[in-house]
């Protein structure tokens, strides 16, 4: 395969002639390709791709070494993307996916780049006026509003998962994914698990759920509207309220930081206050949110669990030149706040 190529250098986590190879006889993009890996993510490997006539693209791969079941499907990423394409919910165009793992040993996927900012930091939330900040707070809610009204069957999705009982579902995946990742003892994060068992709500509705929406996942205008929903790899048919409450998990309140997101960006003068993050979903999906607090119990719970195998990868060296970004003791010890603050919503604490 690497004959259609020409010796591109290599990057860490791809083979460059063969990926520029596999690319230049399947797709669009014109060889020779360079590659860059984007840093930042937390799970799977992004990397920018250029090819010959200067055109940018983005390719998605699973990180290098060892995997638990079930994660990193670049299939399902895929799939989900190209399903929304004609939908309300602004996702990347679809380039190409591959699952022969002799192009690159693991399957990987490539989509158009989209022109935009990622907030992911307080450094870029500071070069936005308070006025911008509050209408990517308005628009992030109703793109979330416009996933979560999406007809499952129309957009070919209906088949995706099952459609009922998403919680036990989740209760059942991210504590074995935890119990295979774990690199310590962890008492209260079983504590947690058996009282969102013990109370278990009636699922309303079932949706899309995105499973990580929050302002980093998504390529925002600079001007404020949402460009692309990014990173799908969550993704299911669930309840939609763990997504409001996932994504209010990250939102840092000043108001109370105990209880929001460790990063302070979206506590800048402009973003919308958690409540009223909220409160303008709850009135868009005319749904109460009586049992919000049971929601952001679950999902700080999730976040700790997925967090204890982020940081096990990164103990393992499976990111690449990622793992030296990272502030390792941080990250563990951010593990633990979220178990705290799941076990303060549900008043177990």
């Amino acid at each position: 395969m690497s004959s259609s190529s020409t010796d591109t250098p290599d990057i860490e986590g791809i083979d460059s002639d063969n990926v520029t190879g596999w690319l230049a006889e399947r797709t669009e993009i014109e060889a020779p390709l360079t590659f860059e890996l984007i840093a930042g993510g937390r799970s799977n490997m992004t990397y920018t791709v250029t090819d010959a006539d200067g055109r940018r693209f983005v390719l998605r791969r699973p990180p290098m070494g060892k995997l638990l079941p079930s994660a990193h499907d670049m299939a399902r990423e895929h799939r989900l993307m190209a399903s929304l394409r004609d939908s309300p919910v602004p996702v990347p165009e679809m380039v190409g996916l591959c699952q022969d793992p002799a192009v690159n040993e693991r399957d990987f996927y490539v989509m158009h780049f989209l022109d935009g900012v990622v907030v992911r930091d307080v450094e870029i939330g500071r070069t936005l006026s308070a006025e911008v900040r509050r209408r990517m707070s308005i628009e992030l809610i109703d793109t979330l509003c416009a996933l979560h009204r999406v007809d499952i069957d129309k957009v070919g999705l209906g088949d995706l998962a099952k459609r009922s009982g998403y919680i036990e579902r989740q209760l059942k995946r991210w504590s074995g994914q935890f119990e295979q990742s774990k690199t310590r003892e962890i008492p209260l994060i079983d504590r947690v698990r058996d009282t969102l068992a013990a109370r278990l709500p009636e699922q309303a509705r079932t949706t899309i759920a995105h499973g990580d929406y929050r302002l980093s996942n998504c390529m925002m205008d600079p001007s404020g509207p949402v460009v692309g929903v990014l990173d799908w790899e969550l993704c299911t048919l669930g309840d939609p309220l763990a997504d409001l409450a996932g994504l209010m998990g990250y939102w840092h309140d000043p108001a109370n930081p105990d209880a929001g997101g460790d990063n302070e960006t979206t506590g800048l003068e402009g973003f919308l206050p958690v409540e009223e993050l909220a409160g303008r979903y709850a009135e868009e999906m005319r749904i109460d949110l009586d049992l919000v607090d049971y929601y952001r119990g679950f999902a700080a719970w999730r976040l700790a669990c997925i967090g204890e195998g982020v940081y096990a990868r990164y103990l393992n060296g499976q990111q690449g030149s990622q793992d030296e970004e990272l502030d390792l003791d941080e990250y563990r010890d951010s593990v633990a706040r979220r178990v705290d603050a799941a076990a303060e919503y549900l008043g177990i604490a």
